[in-house]
């Protein structure tokens, strides 16, 4: 097979035929067309995306979703590096002329990604998931061409003003920007991928619109929602021990406008303050949040930088390259003049959100 766009797309398509409607979604800085062969892939993804739907028929970027068995395309991909801390093959990728074939090792779905064509390939419904964040990859393409920085960060918001919480691999930071959206008026901007850039005068805070994915740990303390986990499977996994729950990689999402109200999303907010989550488990001791420099605390900065990841495409046409060094600098840049604070000592989500997360986002 000549490994063409053209011949690509060609072969990922096949006979599929897309239907006439399409799905308009609003993302805040950009809107996107999801066209697909399926009608109840359409359905799926209008209801996980129903809080930024729009009746708009044009469209900045257009995304083709074809529902098939997994493609054998006879090439030979390459596996893109896991994040520290994570194991097992995710992704492999094959470049061609201006552009890129992304396939997921575990399910066998095949993407193309290139400034022309966005085509999602496999069995789409079973794997809706996959189909959701490359979906959500092309905003975050726009946004990131558009020079906002990416951050591994949740974020929270109050009226225009948002406070950001990072944290090392297994933190809490989804689980703290849960428990802070109990309070009212504060908003959910974003909670894995947050965006910056510097706009006048101050930092903008973009999300992206990814319902939160949460361990079972964090659904079980939390009364609201306990119904995301079926009875039997709950009480199964109340009787492990609490370092295993902690521990255990079971993800469910979160519609936070079905559970707390369509009221509380936001898109954009002026960045606030960021925290840095540090704290321990075995650390017996409240909670304590201290103002920290970044520029003398860098070994802090990892927790914030994040990859753009394998579809991400420059502006100019280059492909993120696997293990491309990020830029500590242009992080530092963006978060000059922003409160960063340090929370050490043990973990206690109450206390956290009562005592710092809450006054800072009433400022």
């Amino acid at each position: 097979m000549k490994a063409s766009q053209a011949a690509l797309a060609e072969t990922l398509i096949g006979d599929a035929e897309p239907l006439e409607r399409s799905l308009v979604l609003d993302m805040g800085r950009a809107t996107l067309a999801i066209r697909s062969n399926s009608a109840a892939l359409l359905d799926v993804l209008g209801d996980y995306f129903a809080h930024c739907r729009s009746p708009e028929s044009t469209a900045d970027v257009e995304v083709l979703a074809i529902e098939r068995e997994a493609p054998e395309l006879g090439v030979a991909f390459l596996d893109w590096s896991r994040e520290p801390g994570k194991t097992g093959r995710k992704d492999s990728i094959l470049d061609v002329p201006n552009g890129r074939l992304v396939r997921k090792v575990r399910t066998g779905m095949v993407f193309l990604q290139s400034a022309a064509r966005r085509i999602a390939a496999g069995p789409c419904l079973a794997n809706d998931n996959q189909v959701v964040n490359f979906i959500v990859s092309q905003y975050m393409n726009h946004l990131q061409q558009s020079g906002w920085r990416i951050c591994h960060a949740a974020a929270l918001a109050r009226g225009d003003r948002a406070v950001a919480i990072a944290g090392f691999s297994g933190g809490g930071k989804s689980t703290a920007m849960l428990h802070a959206l109990e309070h009212p008026g504060s908003a959910f901007l974003t909670n894995d991928r947050l965006f910056l850039k510097r706009e006048g005068g101050g930092v903008r805070a973009a999300g992206v619109p990814k319902q939160p994915r949460i361990n079972p740990g964090t659904v079980l303390n939390n009364p609201r929602l306990e119904t995301l986990i079926p009875a039997p499977r709950r009480e199964a996994l109340r009787a492990l021990p609490a370092a295993e729950l902690w521990e255990l990689e079971e993800k469910y999402d979160v519609p936070v406008a079905a559970f707390y109200g369509p009221e509380r999303l936001v898109a954009e907010a002026s960045l606030a303050a960021a925290i840095i989550l540090n704290w321990r488990r075995d650390d017996p001791g409240p909670p304590r949040i201290a103002a920290v420099d970044l520029m003398q605390r860098r070994e802090l900065l990892p927790a914030i930088m994040k990859s753009p990841g394998p579809f991400y495409q420059h502006a100019d046409g280059r492909f993120q390259a696997d293990g491309e060094p990020l830029d500590e600098a242009a992080y530092l840049e963006v978060l000059a003049g922003v409160p960063v604070f340090e929370v050490s000592g043990g973990i206690d989500f109450n206390a956290l959100v009562r005592r710092h997360l809450i006054p800072l986002l009433e400022g």
